[in-house]
């Protein structure tokens, strides 16, 4: 219990509330005989004190005005009382109500008294939950959430409130109007964030729809803090404070939620990472929910974040208030003095709101070089991506994982539901197809920092249809496919109806020599002109456990003793349905199956394809792969910038937060050094990737082959030292499933062999250096 002595101010006569006590709560007067009270003052409440009580066994809480001099309309303790009164009738979860006194004789000021409720609150400095595993705190967001809409879905007016507010089509216009002058009339250092704010949001209220017009009881001030859960079970046993309850649009509560997300960066959870793997939703989770719920249509990003200013506006004018009440000595709380710091933060909060209304996004630090050189479609195409990756794809990675069956044989007959709804969003919005220069009309430079974006998320990608080995194989055929392959293979590709895979690796042999590939495409003995037969085994073929994976790419060895070695290598369109194509099983990753795209072993015997099926001729095979290979080859190495970005941020979010040998993280000498060595080396390997971008545009992919093998060979490299910084950093948590690391880490090792090992892409870089120095070699 978080209580105090009752400060000097807020002193009362405990004998006039004992003799009170008596008369009214047990019928009898003194006589005589005195029952010892305890009084204490709870450390938080900034408007109205509040005091727990404990008299003749049983335990109290009572609410007064504070004394001094009173804002008109405020601290109304009756219309406190009236509401928890009717919501307790309408079995809402509040206190129970005990009495309302309105005689200032008493303890010199109106007050109330309701049941003291024992159970869990979790103060602004928890509300991340320590202590909790992931399940529990997703189960008490869900009860805050599910309480909130119970309370929306009360009839004011058949529980007796409908008189709360004389005007409630109008809310708006009235909290807009009432908060601005009580921020003026508190007002000490004029706050010009604060004035561009009053002048703004009268100005850019949403337009009426039947959604946003609905009357329900609000709350005004609904949040962790302010609901008692049971002692061991994630349920809320009372919500308190009741004093800013109004009748209304609800969408203000539920926005006035989402606060935490903008006010506490360095707690876990609500900053910018990793909220669904501690439990934590995300905050486009709880505003998609509520409107699933409450049966709303989708707020747009316009009025939400109209919604989000409002509240910071109110609190940052209540905060103004609590420090005027500071300087008149009549505060509730002893830190009031420090909330004239807060108003101002409050009202540069309402500031980011207006920004994120207009959909106006930060230019990227990291590209201020070159930015200005880009296009305006790579601009919007940005602007785009930001806010589909912040409301659609870190809110739902978590599910997506959720999703896939545990099972050992369904997690590969079926994929997420939400992967294809995710990629339907997509569709609609234009971020689609991104890779293709023309699909996209973009640059490779310019699509470089888009797929650092999607880089971030091991969802993304395939989202928006920019995944490997896909991208690879529908760059091959649309360089090289014939008009039938295109229209076969090509089209549902591009629309995403299918997936693809492509045969290289195998394990019989050191397969980072791909002349050693034992693979064959031979002739069809009894049609030779009109089909193959492929034999062999092929294993690391990525995307073929997806359901929808229909066709294969298969590199092989189309022997003819009168061609060079190099080639007798061809590449052809297996489908994936054939007679004779067989998977045998899905090959782990460090114990990880990456179930439902798979990295498979499969046995290609006696399988039949048709002589059409053939991509640009026999032995053609090599100048496939360096076609393929082209921008393709730099597209894992812009989403490992990505990938390093985000594990980065969440090693410099934890050193804020942990403390060892008496000191935080942050100031511990090594881990600055850490630090430091990992923004130097991300920062080198983007501009090494946008290098190499750039190249292949001006000078093409083959001429650019050096500068691609040497983003090639440092990318994967610096991903695995900055994860693996990341990973001690975060000590037995970053191995854990609570924290993305692990599945990073184990992506960027992985890289390092998937697209050629760094051996053959030194070699490569070496020889081209050398051959200036000894142009004989």
């Amino acid at each position: 219990m978080d209580t105090t002595e009752v400060r000097k101010n807020h002193q009362f006569d405990s004998v006039q509330l004992r003799t009170y006590f008596d008369k009214i709560l047990y019928n009898e007067n003194t006589n005589g005989q005195v029952h010892p009270i305890e009084i204490k003052q709870f450390s938080h409440g900034q408007s109205n004190p509040t005091f727990y009580i404990n008299y003749r066994n049983e335990e109290y809480v009572l609410r007064k005005k504070p004394p001094g001099k009173l804002l008109k309309g405020a601290h109304l303790v009756d219309r406190e009382f009236k509401i928890i009164s009717a919501l307790h009738k309408a079995n809402f979860p509040v206190a129970k109500p005990i009495l309302y006194c309105s005689d200032p004789q008493i303890i010199g000021t109106e007050f109330y008294v309701m049941s003291y409720v024992r159970g869990r609150i979790f103060r602004a400095d928890n509300i991340d939950l320590k202590g909790l595993i992931p399940d529990e705190r997703r189960e008490i967001y869900r009860e805050l959430l599910d309480v909130l809409v119970r309370l929306h879905k009360l009839d004011p007016y058949q529980i007796g409130l409908g008189d709360l507010s004389a005007n409630p089509e109008a809310y708006y216009d009235k909290q807009i109007e009432t908060w601005s002058r009580n921020y003026k009339l508190a007002e000490t250092d004029p706050i010009k964030d604060m004035d561009d704010v009053i002048e703004w949001l009268p100005n850019n209220k949403p337009v009426k729809t039947a959604d946003n017009s609905k009357i329900s009881i609000v709350h005004g001030d609904y949040r962790l803090d302010n609901v008692i859960f049971h002692p061991t079970e994630p349920r809320i046993l009372a919500v308190l404070d009741w004093e800013l309850t109004a009748l209304g649009n609800p969408i203000a509560d539920a926005a006035y939620t989402c606060m935490a997300y903008y006010s506490y960066p360095s707690i876990l959870g609500f900053g910018k990472l990793d909220f669904t793997y501690h439990g934590i939703p995300h905050e486009f989770t709880i505003r998609q929910t509520y409107c699933e719920k409450m049966g709303l249509q989708e707020i747009s990003d316009k009025d939400w974040y109209f919604y989000l200013c409002f509240s910071f506006f109110r609190l940052a004018a209540i905060s103004q208030g609590v420090f005027r009440r500071s300087q008149l000595g009549n505060a509730s709380s002893t830190n009031a003095g420090l909330y004239h710091k807060n108003a101002k933060f409050l009202a540069n909060r309402c500031k980011l709101m207006i920004k994120k209304s207009t959909g106006e996004i930060p230019p990227n630090p990291k590209l201020q070089g070159i930015f200005n050189n880009f296009s305006a479609k790579y601009k919007e195409l940005e602007r785009k991506l930001i806010i589909f990756m912040d409301k659609y794809i870190y809110p739902n990675e978590q599910t997506y994982y959720n999703q896939i069956s545990e099972d050992k044989k369904l997690r590969w007959q079926t994929v997420p539901p939400v992967l294809k709804q995710l990629q339907e969003k997509a569709k609609a919005q234009g971020l689609w197809n991104l890779f293709l220069p023309s699909v996209s009309g973009l640059t490779n430079l310019e699509y470089a920092p888009l797929c650092e974006i999607m880089g971030r998320s091991f969802l993304a990608p395939v989202v928006f249809n920019c995944s490997a080995p896909d991208t690879g194989n529908m760059e091959v055929l649309h360089l090289y496919g014939t008009k039938e392959q295109k229209k076969q293979w090509l089209e549902p590709l591009l629309n995403g109806e299918i997936r693809s895979m492509y045969g290289m690796t195998e394990p019989a042999v050191a397969s980072s020599d791909a002349t050693n590939m034992s693979l064959q495409i031979s002739r069809c003995p009894k049609e030779p002109e009109n089909f193959y037969i492929v034999n062999g085994r092929k294993w690391w073929s990525s995307g073929a456990g997806d359901p929808h994976c229909k066709v294969a790419i298969v590199m092989g060895v189309t022997p003819n003793p009168k061609k060079r070695r190099h080639e007798q290598h061809s590449q052809i369109l297996v489908p994936m349905d054939a007679p004779g194509v067989k998977i045998l099983r899905p090959l782990q990753v460090f114990g990880i199956d990456d179930a439902p795209h798979g990295h498979m072993e499969i046995d290609f015997q006696n399988v039949r394809v048709p002589a059409s099926n053939m991509i640009l001729g026999e032995g053609r095979g090599f100048e496939i792969s360096q076609g393929r290979l082209g921008p393709g080859r730099i597209h894992h190495c812009m989403r490992l910038i990505g990938l390093m970005e985000r594990c980065y941020d969440s090693m410099c979010d934890r050193v804020g937060r942990r403390s060892t040998f008496g000191k935080q993280l942050k100031d511990n000498d090594n881990v600055l050094q850490i630090i430091g060595d990992c923004r130097c080396k991300i920062d080198q390997a983007r501009l090494l990737t946008l290098n190499a971008a750039r190249m292949i545009d001006t000078v093409g992919a083959k001429n650019a082959r050096i500068e691609i093998s040497m983003i090639k060979i440092v990318a994967p490299r610096v991903a695995c030292e900055v994860i693996d910084a990341a990973i001690q950093i975060h000590g037995g948590a970053g191995v854990s499933q609570d924290h993305h690391l692990a599945q990073a880490y184990i992506n960027a090792r992985t890289l390092r062999l998937a697209d050629g090992p760094d051996e053959v892409h030194l070699m490569a870089v070496a020889k081209s250096e050398l051959q200036r120095y000894h142009p004989r070699l």
